[in-house]
């Protein structure tokens, strides 16, 4: 959507008062550890466009309070399975020899929105080393939620996702639906279910001072449920459920363990 679009769609400007003001009234508290997933757009017109969403987000959560984001860059694969959108087949060599290596610093991320891209490059934010599944975290348990990301397997235990869980952490969805909620892919892990399959992804990485095209070993994602699930959690989980709105974007507040535990049972149930 367009700024103009924006501007059209928006009855007054957002600012970090009023972001502040929404992010109380939703419930998110001082001290969380929150996995933010958002569209700018949703919002409104801000002042301060995605700067001022994030230092909103950083004020209620305070000193002592933790803000994750996907860093995702899907973009560092393997060219021929592209398709949003896909490349000539004759490309792919040459895409695959000269792709630059995964540079937490220098990688931007892709299809995560604009609030998620300002917020990894804002001084004291963390990285974790995935080059295509990353997350950025700034606050308390940062360095704790972004260490040691596993580069396979990569939204398993192993994972900022699996830290979040352990720490009690929320999940805020800002503008967005369920299939942004990267914490269903935790429950992927967990779950048992008989079409789970295995893929191998390549990326290049720098080992030992050179860059190499390596192949990861993940499950396969499966995405097309996700809203389906969402709305099985929403009906049963109802009361444990936040709604309201950050500036006009419906958005909802809840206990990450809560949906990746509904997930879970939830692909056990459904997915055949």
């Amino acid at each position: 959507m367009s700024e103009k679009e924006v501007i059209s769609k928006s009855d007054k400007p957002q600012t970090i008062n009023t972001l502040t003001r929404d992010l109380k009234n939703i419930g998110v508290k001082e001290g969380m550890v929150l996995l933010v997933h958002s569209s700018l757009s949703s919002i409104g017109w801000v002042s301060g466009g995605a700067v001022s969403v994030i230092l909103a987000l950083e004020e209620v959560l305070g000193k002592r309070g933790t803000l994750v984001m996907t860093a995702f860059s899907g973009d560092l694969s393997d060219p021929s399975k592209w398709v949003n959108p896909p490349v000539p087949e004759n490309w792919c060599d040459a895409i695959k020899e000269t792709m630059p290596a995964f540079d937490p610093d220098l990688t931007p991320t892709r299809g995560v929105g604009k609030i998620a891209e300002v917020f990894r490059k804002q001084k004291g934010a963390y990285r974790s080393n995935h080059p295509q599944v990353s997350f950025a975290a700034r606050g308390r348990y940062a360095k704790y939620i972004t260490g040691n990301h596993s580069l396979e397997n990569a939204l398993g235990e192993k994972s900022p996702l699996a830290k979040i869980y352990r720490i009690g952490g929320y999940v805020l969805l800002v503008g967005v639906g369920y299939s942004n909620s990267t914490s269903l892919h935790l429950a992927e892990y967990r779950a048992d279910y008989p079409s789970k399959k295995e893929e191998v992804s390549g990326t290049p990485l720098i080992i030992e001072g050179k860059r190499k095209w390596v192949d990861l070993k993940d499950i396969k994602p499966v995405t097309d449920d996700f809203e389906k699930l969402g709305s099985g959690f929403v009906k049963n989980k109802e009361a444990d459920i936040r709604t309201g709105y950050i500036g006009q974007a419906k958005s909802q507040l809840f206990r990450q363990k809560d949906l990746v535990d509904f997930a879970v049972n939830w692909m056990e149930k459904n997915r055949k």
